[in-house]
């Protein structure tokens, strides 16, 4: 923009000269100038030169012209042959005119304070609370008492320029400025208990009372304008009972605080919160030093040990506020060895973040992603889980801490300058932004001018040219940072293990192996040792592979340290890592897919069938990259590709191997989007969407296996003289496969015109026995046993009958348990018409017309009984067996069943195979209460749940709940339970069940 643009066309030298220097408005400039309390400034250059290197040059100047005017004469003839002659004092004051609006009002209202600008000149360091307590006492106890809580607040605004001045011009840098800021605070605690208690001496005597700074002020790193966190301690005074003491130190305590938090006419201090003390708002203001420790030792939560890190004495007595700090210390530098204690601060993080309005995300300098929080929350789990060992770490203050870190090896010296550069680029926009009106808080501005006077008084701190475009340097340099402070809060928690275990450049830091293996324990790994190994082996060398999973490994071992067994992933993760570190694809999969990473880390940590699939064939990696990797496929699709593949085989043994691998490939898809919740927000539909998807697979993989020994027969022996229909039984009839569940058949066949029985039945024999003995073989690919036990006569009859052999049987000997059976018969391969003759000659066996006569309902029952009290397994705790316990599967299955047998025939509905269909469908009809019905339902859901759970953990099938911890922390946590939560889970279990069987009770036995 010209000049004559900005000062609307018209101009004058004067006007010129304030445009260039960085003025907005020149005309008000010139102006202001113009009056009496400035005249004869306008011909100074350096002061204008000065007025245009402040943040804000027409601020600074009204802030300068109602400071002159407040001074009567001899004062103002002061200041102004000081403007003119000292450089120094003109900086700092124009620096604090042209920054804040707040204390420019300050001076307007308290024009004798300008002198604070000289006071503190001497101090080639930090004044500190001895300095600010001198101070501030100077100017309070010459006030009468009624009048010195509002001293002290205009005693502490004139120390606040005094820093603010320094600050400002360079004198000091943030971490002097924040310590001088915690110091002010400190003192001005301790001003305000000098003054309650010489408003209430009786209290004063009565009892020792200490204040305990917290947050930033016991960091010594405090903001402008923050709340000033406080946790009080007392003890009685000699022959003094400790009641009355701690009322006492009650109402000193209560005054202290509104003294620094009331609003008056001179403004407010600042607040003063003491609800980081033990039982937050609801517990007592103040407490003993035996009462504080009573709580921590048994009560206190992670987060307050957090909190406690920066506790420091700053006011009150001093012996009490020494006893404080150093009994709570052996606390908080063990409160690492806590279960859960990396995840609770994790935690405690991810709810700090969900918290933030979503209108303010992008704005937060503070809690937002990218926010001075990360910095902090990284820094203090580094120190909470080390400081055990190593005192160095025990700072309160982050960048010391940080330092301290770096130095010790606990993070790369890179990475802590990287993260103190832009921790201290954050804090200064956040000083900055503050210390314009005074106010607490840590957003961005949005306003043009508020952005332009952030970049203009933070030229020396932004990389770019602020004169071209400030406001566009400004939002560069923040987001360059935030996006910095993110990445390593991301790693650094990690990254240190690599260093140490990885080959890195000469002159990195690396981490000690002890101090490696502490911190892996405090993540969860139970065999640190071998978890160094897997990290050297990942990450050593100078290969494009190891230098990808360096940048990976530190959030994946995060990952897995969220599961209950970060060891195994991380095993596997190597395994998997060994076979395709060399293929391109999956480096750059893991590279430039954030949301795969994260997928494979938690598929690879979460139990053994899904990462034991993934390892007979790494390459399925691959669909973890695709949005659409993680959908099961279904029947249609799967057969046509595995009849393609069974066509292109040599033989029979390599069409079933085809088969085979199809469907390892699928069951990984499905057990990983199993694993990852992809499979339905709902756990019932995610439950029947999982045994859709493998039904479909056994199905599938049955009709390629079987035409791959059809065809081998035929090539071996002509045309087969039969066909042949796949019935599926049991949990594969009813759609309602786990992942360990058998495929329960029957196998019929059917002569073709001409040919022999006694041929026909050879033939059908070998290519079924062929079937099953292919899709059993020992291989790579997992097996898919084919059971055949339900037939006629058990074991004993043959494997394959003809149709009409079946119809003789079941016309002549059928129980009522194989009717029952056959309610989940459903044809699924083979020839399709003779799978649907088959149905029909069922029909009427399972749904008998008039409904079950009343010596087979007896039959059942007692059949029911007998497997209860005979088949469960020794040892086995009937209250969580799922299939045959209490209130279990075959409880509910048998309920179901029997309400299929005595209305199936009057009732469409009840005809299905499944389950759960036919609960629906009998509360429907009135068979059964829906309250009763909804019982039974959740029971079998979550038995059925827990079974997949368990083959998904444990990588083999289960009916019970695994003996082992940590495997049943993988199944409570399948099941949606937090860690630590297992036993919730089986109470859970216990009780749901123990309502079903009531329920079971009543409708099967009978009353």
């Amino acid at each position: 923009m010209s000049v004559d643009e900005r000062t609307g066309g018209r101009t004058s030298r004067l006007e010129v000269r304030l445009v260039r220097r960085g003025f907005e408005d020149p005309d008000a400039a010139v102006a202001r100038l113009a009056e009496p309390a400035l005249t004869g400034l306008a011909d100074d250059s350096l002061l204008l030169d000065s007025l245009g290197s402040t943040a804000d040059p027409d601020l600074a100047l009204l802030g300068l012209a109602r400071l002159l005017e407040a001074l009567d004469e001899p004062e103002r003839h002061t200041l102004r042959d000081t403007l003119t002659t000292a450089k120094p004092l003109r900086d700092r004051l124009l620096a604090v005119l042209g920054a804040s609006a707040a204390l420019g009002d300050h001076l307007a209202r308290h024009p004798e304070d300008w002198h604070a600008l000289v006071s503190f000149e001497q101090h080639d360091i930090h004044p500190g609370a001895a300095e600010f307590r001198r101070a501030l006492a100077e100017r309070v106890w010459a006030a009468d008492p009624p009048r010195r809580p509002d001293v002290l607040r205009t005693a502490y605004r004139r120390c606040l320029l005094a820093i603010a001045a320094r600050d400002l011009t360079g004198t000091t840098d943030l971490s002097q400025a924040s310590a001088e800021l915690a110091d002010l605070a400190g003192a001005t605690l301790q001003t305000a208990l000098d003054i309650a208690s010489a408003e209430d001496p009786d209290a004063a005597a009565a009892c020792r009372l200490a204040v305990i700074g917290m947050g930033k002020c016991g960091g010594g790193e405090l903001n402008y304008v923050s709340d000033v966190d406080v946790v009080f301690v007392a003890e009685a005074a000699e022959d003094t009972e400790e009641h009355r003491a701690m009322q006492a130190a009650t109402r000193l305590a209560a005054r202290l605080m509104r003294i620094c938090s009331d609003t008056t006419g001179e403004g407010v201090i600042w607040p003063v919160d003491a609800n980081l003390r033990p039982e937050g708002r609801n517990g007592p203001l103040v407490r003993t030093l035996a009462s504080h420790l009573a709580y921590y030792q048994r009560w206190a939560k992670t987060w307050e040990f957090q909190a406690l890190l920066k506790a420091r004495p700053v006011a009150g007595d001093e012996e009490l506020g020494a006893a404080y700090t150093e009994a709570i210390a052996p606390l908080v530098w063990q409160a690492a060895a806590r279960e859960n204690f990396v995840a609770d601060v994790q935690q405690m993080r991810r709810r700090v973040v969900d918290a933030i309005p979503a209108t303010e995300l992008d704005r937060q300098l503070k809690l937002g992603p990218g926010g001075l929080r990360d910095v902090e929350f990284a820094v203090q789990l580094l120190q909470l889980v080390h400081g055990r060992t190593d005192p160095s770490l025990r700072s309160g203050n982050t960048l010391q801490a940080l330092q301290a870190l770096s130095a010790g090896g606990y993070v790369g010296r890179a990475d802590a300058a990287s993260l103190d550069t832009a921790y201290r680029f954050l804090r200064a926009l956040e000083h900055r932004i503050q210390l314009h009106r005074l106010r607490r808080t840590h957003l961005m501005p949005t306003g043009q001018a508020d952005q332009r006077r952030l970049a203009r008084s933070l030229a020396v701190l932004i990389n770019d040219d602020t004169r071209a475009d400030p406001v566009a340097a400004l939002q560069r340099e923040w987001k360059r940072h935030a996006v910095e402070v993110r990445r390593l809060h991301e790693r650094l928690f990690y990254r240190p293990l690599l260093d140490a275990v990885a080959e890195l450049p000469a002159g990195a830091a690396g981490l000690r192996a002890d101090a490696a293996k502490a911190r892996l324990e405090a993540l969860g790994y139970a065999d640190p040792a071998a978890a160094l190994r897997h990290l050297s082996s990942l990450a050593s060398g100078v290969s494009r592979k190891a230098a990808i999973q360096r940048t990976l490994l530190p959030v994946l071992l995060g990952w897995f340290a969220d599961s209950a067994d970060p060891d195994a992933g991380l095993l596997n993760f190597r395994q998997v890592s060994d076979a395709l570190g060399r293929t391109p694809w999956y480096l750059r999969l893991l590279r430039d897919e954030g949301a795969a990473a994260e997928q494979l880390a938690r598929v690879l940590s979460a139990g053994r069938l899904a990462p034991d699939l993934l390892l007979r064939a790494p390459e399925a990696v691959a669909m973890l990259g695709d949005p659409q990797g993680l959908v099961p496929r279904g029947r249609a699709v799967l057969e046509q590709e595995i009849l393609a593949a069974v066509g292109r085989a040599g033989d029979a043994a390599a069409g079933v191997a085809a088969a085979r691998a199809v469907r390892r490939r699928e069951l990984f898809r499905t057990s990983a989007a199993d694993v990852l919740g992809r499979l339905g927000d709902d756990p019932a539909e995610a439950l029947d969407t999982a045994a859709e998807a493998l039904t479909a697979l056994n199905a599938a993989t049955l009709q390629g296996a079987l035409r791959a020994c059809t065809a081998g027969w035929e090539a071996r022996n002509g045309e087969l003289p039969t066909r042949i229909a796949v019935i599926a039984m049991g949990r594969f009839g009813g759609h309602e496969l786990g992942y360990g569940s058998d495929a329960d058949v029957l196998l019929v066949h059917e002569p073709v015109l001409e040919a022999l029985d006694e041929d026909a039945a050879r033939a059908a024999h070998a290519v079924c026995n062929e079937l099953r003995t292919l899709l059993a073989a020992p291989s790579t690919e997992p097996p898919l046993l084919v059971d055949a036990d339900l037939r006629p006569e058990g074991r004993n009859g043959p494997l394959v009958r003809t149709l009409a052999s079946y119809a003789a049987y079941y016309r002549r000997w059928s129980h009522v348990w194989e009717s029952q059976a056959l309610l989940r018969a459903e044809p699924v391969a083979g020839d399709a018409a003779l799978g649907e003759r088959f149905r029909a000659l069922i029909d009427p066996l399972r749904y008998p017309g008039g409904g079950v006569p009343e010596r087979d309902l007896v039959e059942i029952r007692r059949i029911k009984a007998r497997i209860e009290s005979e088949r469960l397994p020794r040892g086995a705790d009937p209250t969580t067996h799922t299939k045959i316990g209490r209130g279990g599967l075959a409880d509910v299955e048998w309920v179901v069943q029997l309400f299929q047998l005595q209305h199936g025939h009057e009732l469409p509905g009840l005809r299905t195979t499944r389950t759960r269909a036919a609960l629906a469908e009998a509360a429907r009809a009135g068979l059964v209460s829906h309250e009763d019905a909804l019982v039974l339902d959740t029971a079998w859901v979550l038995a059925s749940r827990v079974r997949s759970a368990v083959m998904l953990v444990r990588g083999r099938a289960g009916d019970s709940f695994p003996g082992d911890a940590r495997e049943l922390s993988g199944v409570a946590r399948y099941l949606g339970y937090g860690a630590g939560h297992s036993g919730e889970l089986v109470d859970d279990y216990r009780r749901t069940t123990r309502r079903a069987r009531a329920v079971v009770e009543r409708l099967f036995y009978g009353p």
